[in-house]
């Protein structure tokens, strides 16, 4: 099991457009419903600065992310509409109440 957060601050003429990309990558998810993939996007009150939170539990260990075609082209330009390059933080849950289920 990976789980991860990522940070990232975007222009501010290119939120928008980042905020469009995600909501693409989430209705792929909703469509095709991937297995063994927890995940969820947050845009701080600042409307520049995301975060992505992902638990990957599939039995080999491979992100379903990395097959949807929505989240590749969310990440094709992220580097151009960044301000704040993404950071990727691994995760180690001490405790959770209701947050990733089981």
């Amino acid at each position: 099991m990976s789980r991860v957060i990522v940070r990232y601050k975007v222009k501010s003429d290119r939120a928008q457009e980042n905020q469009e990309y995600i909501t693409k990558v989430f209705e792929e998810l909703h469509r095709n419903n991937p297995a063994g993939l927890r995940y969820a996007s947050f845009k701080a009150a600042d409307g520049v600065t995301f975060f992505h939170i992902a638990s990957v539990e599939t039995k080999n260990g491979d992100n379903p992310l990395s097959q949807s075609a929505a989240f590749k082209a969310f990440q094709a330009g992220i580097q151009d509409r960044c301000e704040e390059p993404p950071v990727v933080t691994d995760l180690e849950e001490i405790a959770s109440y209701n947050y990733f289920g089981k």
